[in-house]
């Protein structure tokens, strides 16, 4: 399992597929195609909740209270797309040897609960 942040392409791109053919058991969960933002990402009723970054970050959806704890205990960092452009909901996952699945799980059911 990659390391904190993307901790390299290949790694990070496995680690993804691992948890991407997972969590597509799930009932409505599709990965994202084409290019671009949400190209590969995991999807649940068409919205984004989990992806790798152009930057090679695993990020997830979550909300705003669970990204303040996890981002306070140190397992993570408010996803930044563009310089400036925190996002409230968005996780990158930097803690060493995070289980990106669990991750991934939490997010689907916030997703998927349609409260994002």
């Amino acid at each position: 399992m990659p390391t904190a942040g993307g901790a390299g392409s290949a790694a990070a791109r496995q680690e993804f597929a691992r948890v991407a053919s997972a969590l597509s058991r799930n009932r409505g969960v599709t990965v994202g195609e084409g290019k671009g933002f949400g190209s590969g990402a995991l999807k649940v009723k068409g919205k984004i909740f989990a992806m790798v970054s152009s930057e090679d970050q695993f990020v997830v959806k979550l909300t705003k209270k669970r990204v303040d704890e996890l981002v306070t205990s140190g397992a993570g960092k408010r996803f930044e797309p563009r310089p400036g452009k925190l996002m409230k909901e968005w996780l990158v996952v930097t803690a060493v040897q995070a289980d990106w699945a669990k991750f991934a799980k939490e997010a689907f059911v916030f997703v998927s609960s349609g409260k994002s």
